[in-house]
């Protein structure tokens, strides 16, 4: 007696002129129910995800309809973003207690934290759940993060739960240049990750260096003076 067969998948992949978009062909071929086999195949067309540089963003957002979803987190967000974007960060504040988090969390604070102000964090359980309940699977979304790394993440995640229509800015928002996007927040949208002590080494050097070359000008053109200012040592 014969038995039902599996239909089995074959996926195909083609590119389109849209950017960076492709698209994935998926189809089934016909199968045998009790002996009799049945001519069908079906065909399902996927959009995969579109990588966009500012610009392109830009006019997705106004010819095209889409939403922005910010996914970076609380921190960078409320530095600078996107105009009536809607944040639903990958990664939120790690404020667990266990021994072994604590232990992390002091280490990062001390060097990451200290240097580059990057938050202790880890990744939002709910962010799926966020994003199903603001937008339906057929909507259309932009997302960004600061470097482009989060948004590829995101999207990857949104692609597997269904989500068809989804666009990423490639290299963050670090590589937009001022006044691409109407923003809110105390800085530039590029200089949203900068932060930590890293953001005033430059200041501190044109600082010192300033010293150095007047204490150098004024011990060569007042060398009495430098003298009794700085008497050599015997």
């Amino acid at each position: 007696m014969a038995g039902i067969i599996s239909p089995s998948p074959t996926a195909l992949y083609f590119t389109s002129n849209v950017g960076g978009r492709r698209l994935k062909a998926v189809s089934w071929a016909g199968k045998s129910v009790s002996g009799n086999v049945i001519r069908r195949r079906s065909l399902r067309i996927a959009a995969e995800v579109k990588f966009v540089n500012a610009e392109e963003a830009k006019q997705l957002i106004a010819e095209e309809g889409y939403s922005v979803v910010d996914v970076r987190d609380k921190t960078q967000f409320e530095r600078a973003h996107i105009k009536s974007c809607s944040h639903i960060p990958l990664f939120i504040y790690n404020e667990d207690n266990d021994i072994g988090t604590i232990i992390k969390r002091t280490v990062h604070n001390n060097f990451s934290g200290l240097f580059f102000g990057l938050p202790f964090t880890k990744v939002n359980p709910d962010f799926l759940k966020s994003v199903k309940n603001e937008f339906s699977q057929d909507r259309k979304l932009l997302l960004v993060c600061q470097e482009g790394l989060r948004s590829a993440a995101a999207a990857s995640r949104l692609e597997e739960a269904g989500y068809e229509n989804i666009a990423c800015v490639t290299s963050g928002l670090q590589s937009v240049k001022p006044g691409t996007f109407e923003s809110v927040g105390s800085t530039e949208l590029q200089n949203a990750g900068k932060a930590g002590l890293i953001t005033i080494q430059g200041k501190i050097s044109a600082v010192l260096g300033t010293v150095l070359v007047c204490a150098y000008l004024f011990i060569q053109f007042f060398p009495d003076q430098a003298e009794k200012l700085f008497p050599p040592t015997s």
